[in-house]
């Protein structure tokens, strides 16, 4: 991955209802879903859903594909797998084990790609005195 790709992903990750959007999809799996369907799981409007969907599709985050008279998107999980890489590619270089999980050849993300895998949260932020 390219660093202008990388800050293109990025960005397009940078907004809540974006973020929202893959996270649901990255969830979901391979099979996707409907722009309908994320519509309604997420309380988006149809116009907000509208001008989203083309800035994680044009940063290669999303697949999209025609079944009917639905467009069915879904996560791209080599792209953000090129991401991850791209982003820990030197990590912890001269330290064994630190960051092996994610910074090795083949991350988490590409080997838990199947539905409900690999969903990870933040941890909780420590408040501190």
């Amino acid at each position: 991955m390219k660093s202008k790709d990388a800050i293109e992903a990025l960005a397009a990750l940078g907004q809540e209802s974006r973020l929202a959007i893959v996270r649901l999809l990255f969830r979901e799996g391979p099979d996707g879903l409907s722009a309908g369907e994320i519509a309604d799981r997420l309380t988006l409007s149809a116009p907000t859903l509208s001008f989203h969907l083309p800035h994680l599709h044009r940063a290669g985050l999303l697949n999209s594909r025609r079944e009917g008279n639905s467009i069915i998107y879904a996560a791209n999980y080599a792209r953000m797998n090129a991401l991850i890489i791209y982003l820990t590619r030197d990590c912890c270089r001269e330290r064994s084990g630190i960051g092996a999980d994610i910074a090795g050849p083949r991350s988490a993300v590409l080997a838990n790609t199947h539905r409900g895998a690999g969903i990870h949260e933040a941890p909780p932020r420590v408040h501190r005195r």
